[in-house]
């Protein structure tokens, strides 16, 4: 079995509601899909995907595309995916940084290795040890009352008894009473936690971050931005509540040093930002070992990119936070002939071959802006 093309898409799929993050509002996410496909024909498949172009971070998904193009697929033409831990040393070697380009072909290797196993692509990883995991919901409308009742709804149709708000656009104060009037509305019901996405000072948030402790919010995520380790650090050991951090935990570098100088106390995981699966497992266990709890995060991916994190979130041991990879749940069409399942609270693990995904070419090539 050896590669013999790699080709990258990039899909845009418009979205069933606005979702507002403090850095954009998401109508439409676009993705980036990459096909590895071997000398007999077989494919593998993966996806990652980015929030506003360049508003999110460095690897928007034209640049992911031409990386891959130009730098990586040299490093993968006549190449065994079964090998795919030693051609990702390769390739690291050779690119710096970009580490969503890395994701997603390293996770297309997995998927091509597997399906060419018959195994899922989890049994390459360790082994599954989760059947499924607890399942967040953003609640994002910006709307007070919205967001209420939309909780309420998944709650009754047992969807979701994690939510999450999303709080660094606007008026921070006006933000936090938002997110006060929603746990008094469902708090003994669900658990709910904050995303502040960097937007805000470490005086703004000494102040809203012991509102929101006193009020019952069970989690904070990246209050400040991802330079100010410092500050982080200083919110982490003032608050009793948990100070999670996400754009500030990128490379297992990143990483040792936030655990090292306790630059808040849990991490959220997200296979793109760390540079794939392999390097994923490397941060949940240099987290293990700080003792700091995990969370299951998304870029918003679409069934397959969902696929491939719940195949690593799998064999990862604990996740105090659970996950968030509702993406699909949020796009208004979908690049698979079948579904990700999420049942009693939670996500499913594929089960089938590689990710357990069954592409829809046609699809594919209806939303990619190359076809």
């Amino acid at each position: 079995m050896k590669i013999r093309s790699v080709d990258i898409y990039i899909l845009d799929i418009p979205t069933v509601r606005p979702h507002q993050l403090a850095m954009h509002t998401i109508v439409e996410q676009s993705i980036v899909v990459a096909r590895v496909t071997e000398e007999a024909g077989l494919e593998g498949w993966a996806e990652v995907a980015t929030i506003g172009g360049a508003s999110y971070g460095e690897g928007t998904p034209e640049a992911i595309k031409a990386n891959i193009d130009q730098y990586i697929t040299p490093h993968l033409i006549g190449k065994n995916p079964k090998h795919f831990s030693k051609i990702m040393f390769e390739v690291s070697s050779a690119v710096r940084g970009n580490h969503f380009a890395k994701a997603v072909v390293e996770a297309a290797m997995i998927d091509l290795a597997a399906k060419g196993k018959e195994v899922p692509a989890y049994e390459l990883l360790g082994g599954k040890i989760h059947d499924s995991l607890p399942l967040a919901w953003t609640l994002a409308s910006g709307d007070t009352g919205k967001d209420i009742e939309e909780a309420k709804e998944f709650l009754q149709q047992k969807r979701h008894k994690i939510f999450k708000l999303k709080i660094g656009k606007g008026d921070p104060y006006k933000n936090v009473d938002h997110v006060l009037k929603i746990i008094a509305a469902v708090g003994d019901q669900a658990r709910v936690t904050v995303d502040v996405n960097q937007a805000w000072d470490e005086t703004t948030a000494n102040y809203c971050i012991e509102a929101l402790q006193e009020g019952g919010v069970s989690m904070v995520e990246q209050p400040l931005p991802t330079w100010n380790y410092e500050g982080m650090a200083r919110l982490t050991e003032r608050f009793k509540v948990p100070i999670m951090a996400d754009e500030s935990a990128n490379s297992v570098h990143e990483v040792y040093q936030i655990a090292k100088h306790r630059s808040g106390n849990c991490i959220a995981l997200k296979p793109c930002k760390h540079g794939g699966l392999l390097e994923t497992k490397k941060v949940a266990a240099i987290a293990e070992g700080a003792g700091f709890g995990l969370y299951g995060g998304t870029m918003i991916e679409s069934s397959l990119g969902t696929a491939v994190c719940a195949s690593v979130y799998a064999t990862i041991p604990a996740f105090e936070f659970g996950t968030e990879l509702f993406g699909p749940m949020l796009f208004k069409d979908q690049i698979t002939v079948n579904e990700v399942k999420f049942e009693n609270y939670e996500i499913v693990i594929p089960d089938g071959p590689g990710f357990g995904m069954e592409i829809d070419i046609d699809k594919v090539k209806h939303y990619s802006r190359n076809c």
